[in-house]
């Protein structure tokens, strides 16, 4: 049992099965980071480590990510001067860590609505999307996604 057990470990590491994290942007550590919902509490905006669950990506680019704050409420993670970019499906549910700028701002009417596209929600969805929305976004400078 116990050779078994190494032959399938050697076996999936030359075939790839032994899930690894991936990096995107800047090189980060999982080191110190802190749930979203701990780090909005503590008010801590600049260059924080957070971690957490992803709910979806762009599903035409990867370009920005939402990520679970609690059971009420979702933050919006971009990319610094959008020079990388996350996988477009399958990162769902995975968790991330997420090194950059924590912020509370005021998104537009234009600005949701480009998102919703970018999602993917229908024409009737999008109309719904009549008032700027406060919320807690993200600006990444590296991010890691557990495998």
């Amino acid at each position: 049992m116990k050779y078994s057990l190494i032959f399938l470990f050697i076996l999936g590491s030359i075939t790839g099965v032994v899930a690894q994290d991936k990096n995107y942007g800047a090189t980060i550590t999982k080191n110190n980071a802190v749930e979203i919902e701990k780090a909005i509490e503590d008010s801590n905006t600049e260059s924080v480590k957070i971690k957490g669950e992803i709910i979806t990506s762009c599903a035409k680019k990867g370009c920005w990510m939402t990520m679970k704050v609690n059971d009420n409420t979702e933050m919006r993670v971009t990319f610094k001067d959008y020079s990388f970019f996350v996988p477009t499906e399958g990162i769902e549910g995975k968790t991330a860590y997420l090194e950059g700028n924590l912020n509370k701002v005021v998104t537009d009417i234009e600005t949701l609505k480009h998102f919703a596209e970018d999602a993917g929600k229908s024409e009737e969805e999008i109309a719904k999307i009549t008032k700027p929305k406060e919320e807690y976004t993200f600006v990444a400078t590296g991010v890691i996604i557990k495998e």
